[in-house]
């Protein structure tokens, strides 16, 4: 009978063990519930969600690595401080363009506008003013001419009605994107990396997301590559094979591109 008893429990003897294992399961879901945020949260948490998706596709987030690096500590004083000298050695030019855009309208010289930047927080990214004044507001009418499709938030279009005269010049000349200069010595920009986006960060899929592991640039690879009028899908992924080869000489290498490209009037930044 002893035997009997011990090689076939009864269900009663096998109750306590239930218990505890339904017990040790509530208590491991309520230890998730806790270190999990809610799920409404967890939508809003665009570093979390960039951080996860860098993780999943094995792209690298420079700018939290522990021990000093070029990406993460020497190339934030190198942008700042080439960024100084060109605004001291470029006043000039600037004081010149604004006096321009002025004369040509008499609207406001920057155009100042919210970009996406890193682990997709927003800032405030300053143009030199290339439009008429009520740009913004004419862009709905003209989704249709969008050449990325009216459904895409990449905006762009061949012949833009709303550039202004002195704007279209700027424009060819890479010179509406100096004062982003302001932004790399306030720290919110590099001189190399993405370019940030007028559309937040929520409108990204997944696969875009990893594009913003590192501070936005002045120029990058996409726009030296000879790509300019490419979808967003390829640019991102243009952008996250910069972040995978991230390095001063290839930093310097596309600053030297983008040199030749604005030389050549392609408009590369």
């Amino acid at each position: 009978m002893n035997d009997f008893s011990t090689r076939f429990p009864t269900a009663g003897d096998e109750l306590p063990k239930v218990l505890s294992d339904e017990a040790e399961l509530s208590a491991i879901q309520e230890e998730i519930a806790l270190l999990a945020p809610p799920i409404g949260e967890r939508r809003t948490d665009m570093p979390r969600r960039v951080r996860f998706e860098c993780d999943m596709n094995a792209v690298p987030l420079p700018l939290e690595v522990a021990n000093p690096t070029y990406a993460s500590t020497l190339k934030r004083w190198f942008d700042a401080a080439v960024a100084l000298a060109a605004i001291v050695a470029l006043l000039p030019v600037l004081a010149g363009v604004a006096l321009a855009i002025k004369l040509c309208d008499g609207g406001p010289v920057l155009f100042v506008q919210n970009r996406t930047g890193y682990l997709g927080k927003r800032f405030r990214l300053f143009k030199f003013r290339t439009m008429v004044m009520n740009a913004e507001e004419l862009k709905q009418s003209l989704q249709a001419q969008n050449i990325h499709g009216d459904s895409s938030p990449d905006f762009k279009l061949r012949d833009d009605p709303r550039i202004t005269r002195i704007g279209g010049f700027l424009r060819r000349t890479s010179l509406d994107e100096l004062p982003n200069l302001f932004n790399v010595v306030r720290g919110e920009m590099a001189l190399v990396g993405p370019r940030p986006t007028s559309f937040d960060a929520g409108t990204y899929s997944m696969r875009h997301l990893p594009r913003l592991a590192v501070r936005p640039g002045l120029t990058g690879l996409w726009q030296t590559s000879g790509r300019a009028n490419i979808g967003f899908d390829q640019r991102s992924d243009l952008d996250i094979s910069y972040i995978r080869r991230m390095s001063f000489i290839f930093d310097l290498a596309l600053i030297i591109r983008t040199i030749k490209a604005i030389r050549k009037g392609d408009g590369a930044m």
